[in-house]
């Protein structure tokens, strides 16, 4: 299965199913002498994990991550770092009633079609519970970025028809967003949007919505000009989390509407190193580019697709049949989703930062 490895020089590698025996990543690229420990880790995998509140799956996994390489003494060595983090409460019985039958919206007759084979308990290797290997490495990327003065913070923007009013995204701390079991910084909405959450969960339905994800402090410069775009790896890092539908940074699909005089975002000189631009249409990055300005991404994730109403579907065999889905599965994927957001946004920000150090160390010394 090739598909597995992430970045190019801080690069990641995953493994492991939602029902196997845990899940692990593999780090490369990491400078030597960072302090990084479990510590480091352990909050943000917490922010991730089920069981958390009352509006997501009620699986119970304390999700505590071990080190097995690449730190000594508390410190990066340089070499690889592997991180596992092992699954406790799998309930795979839960699946055995419809291993042979496919799920709508999920993964299963894909996988069949393409490998002849599939680990049928909650998904296998297409379960957001991979996810949780790409949290543990953002951790550490987080540590690289906060040495440049980076920060990445993510909430959730919209569920159903509910949209919060953020002013000011670049304005959102980490502190408002945590206040509250949706993660939505404003808190009077929130409570609109976790009245929704309940009653679709209720109603054995589940409801979709929009997270938003700021970084602040990125220099301009990160990116390159064709293929690895800095928009591009973005776009790869957060359709490649299971349940996205949709990504857009800046104005996003609101530029169809405009004209061009509108959509420019006019350059000025704001001081003597530095020019920045009036409005931030292009949501910090231009040509693919970091343009000093604050990157402002929106990513659509869908409903759960898990339900446990009845639904009509098909067998392996094609035979038409019925099922429901046993479990625990979460109503809404937002509040979750959220620290998921931020550490593809971390990866690809570390990723490109160490690769234009390398490459253009003169400009990169000269800019920070």
């Amino acid at each position: 299965m090739a598909g597995n490895s992430f970045g190019q020089l801080f690069r990641i590698t995953t493994a492991g199913e939602s029902h196997g025996r845990g899940n692990v990543v593999i780090i490369d690229g990491c400078p030597p002498g960072i302090e990084f420990s479990e510590d480091d880790i352990q909050p943000d995998l917490d922010r991730r994990k089920p069981g958390q509140s009352s509006v997501t799956t009620q699986r119970k996994e304390d999700d505590l991550a071990t080190i097995l390489s690449g730190v000594f003494e508390g410190k990066t060595t340089g070499t690889s770092i592997a991180i596992m983090v092992p699954n406790q409460d799998q309930r795979s019985k839960d699946y055995s009633n419809i291993k042979d039958k496919y799920r709508p919206g999920h993964a299963d007759y894909t996988f069949d079609k393409k490998y002849g084979f599939r680990d049928y308990r909650g998904g296998g290797r297409s379960s957001v519970r991979e996810s949780v290997s790409r949290v543990a490495a953002a951790a550490l990327g987080k540590k690289i970025l906060s040495q440049y003065g980076i920060s990445v913070v993510g909430y959730v923007k919209q569920v159903g028809d509910i949209v919060a009013d953020v002013e000011d995204p670049t304005k959102v701390t980490m502190e408002q967003v945590e206040e509250n079991i949706v993660r939505c910084p404003d808190a009077k909405v929130a409570e609109d949007m976790i009245t929704l959450i309940k009653k679709v969960r209720s109603e054995q339905d589940s409801i979709g919505g929009v997270s938003e994800i700021v970084a602040t402090g990125v220099p301009a410069g990160l990116g390159e000009p064709v293929f690895d775009k800095l928009k591009s790896d973005f776009a790869k890092g957060i359709m490649s989390i299971p349940g996205v539908t949709a990504y857009e940074y800046g104005a996003g699909f609101a530029v169809a509407t405009m004209r061009g005089s509108e959509n420019n975002d006019i350059f000025y000189k704001e001081n003597a190193d530095t020019v920045a631009t009036k409005t931030n249409n292009h949501g910090g990055m231009l040509g693919g580019i970091s343009s000093g300005e604050p990157i402002i991404i929106r990513a659509a994730v869908k409903p759960t697709s898990s339900l446990s109403r009845p639904q009509p579907t098909v067998d392996s065999s094609g035979q038409e049949t019925e099922l429901s889905t046993k479990g625990r599965h979460d109503p809404c994927l937002l509040p979750r989703f959220v620290p998921i957001g931020e550490a593809m946004i971390i990866l690809v920000l570390t990723d490109h930062i160490l690769r234009w150090r390398a490459q253009c160390p003169s400009q990169f010394n000269e800019s920070l």
